[in-house]
């Protein structure tokens, strides 16, 4: 079952890098404000995103793939029915490199089918919750 514990989420909070797939470069999206929120709270954040090629003066990567440095969590913006494909990027990036502990899916996105698969593999899961606002809650 995905966490929906405070103590389960605050340890996830816990996790200092995070890749954001769907990270944005328009300020005012959520997708870009709350990766900045987490930047200016200590978090390394790794944009995610085929169509930019710096956020937050950060490369941005086209995939999770891609991703040079190791990753502790990933954080979703992006529609629920894209979940399925992430969560096995997910995976298969935790089967090779090993690095991947967490997928957390952000406000109104989640696929629970997609969230089953990613716990079989190991990882833990947050579904439909703001990382922001649960780290304002919790960790602030």
């Amino acid at each position: 079952m995905p966490i929906t514990d405070d103590e389960g989420m605050r340890r996830l909070l816990g996790y200092e890098r995070v890749a954001v797939v769907g990270c944005s470069t328009t300020p005012g999206k959520a997708a870009h404000d709350i990766p900045r929120y987490l930047l200016n709270h200590g978090y390394e954040v790794v944009p995610v995103n085929p169509f930019a090629d710096e956020i937050f003066g950060r490369e941005a990567y086209d995939s999770l793939a891609d991703v040079e440095e190791e990753i502790d969590l990933v954080d979703v913006f992006r529609p629920s029915d894209e979940v399925s494909d992430i969560v096995d990027a997910t995976i298969a990036r935790k089967e090779n490199r090993g690095d991947v502990r967490a997928v957390w899916t952000q406000l109104g996105i989640r696929d629970d089918d997609a969230a089953a698969r990613a716990e079989a593999a190991g990882l833990e899961v947050v579904q439909d919750r703001c990382m922001k606002v649960e780290h304002a809650r919790l960790v602030d």
